[in-house]
């Protein structure tokens, strides 16, 4: 990975994002959309991340209860356009961004670590003491005298 890429995003960038977020939530709350999927689709958009230059901006949406999402992400896609002019209209910014859309997979990672977590392995590892224990807590051999 790059330092460009590394770095995190400037206070600005998370500002203009939290913007877009609230902006594209309220035009898919109002349902403006001709589109049939996204007309009856209740979406959520959990975070915008915004590039450097202000000009591309990844949605990442997650369709309530992950139905149809493949055919949301679809929908939203060729919407856009049409979204990128009214979050144009609601955020004032130099450059109307570019919106580019992606399914949220968060939910999914923190549902599989919370299994993991409760798993018969680790509940076992959290039960029995280690191996190597003796009973002494100082592994060092004791104390240590003048040298």
């Amino acid at each position: 990975m790059t330092a460009r890429h590394a770095r995190a995003p400037s206070q600005r960038q998370l500002r203009v994002g939290e913007e877009i977020r609230h902006s594209l939530s309220a035009i898919l709350m109002r349902g403006d959309l001709r589109d049939p999927v996204l007309k009856d689709a209740s979406i959520t958009v959990t975070e915008v991340r915004i590039s450097p230059d202000m000009r591309n901006a990844t949605a990442f949406i997650l369709p309530l209860g992950g139905e149809h999402a493949p055919e949301v992400l679809e929908a939203l896609k060729r919407a856009a356009p049409f979204l990128r002019a009214q979050v144009a209209h609601a955020v004032r910014l130099k450059f109307a961004p570019a919106l580019m859309f992606e399914l949220d997979t968060s939910f999914d990672h923190a549902e599989r670590i919370t299994r993991l977590l409760h798993s018969e392995p680790v509940a076992r590892d959290l039960r029995e003491p280690a191996a190597d224990e003796d009973g002494d807590e100082d592994s060092g051999g004791g104390e240590r005298h003048g040298a």
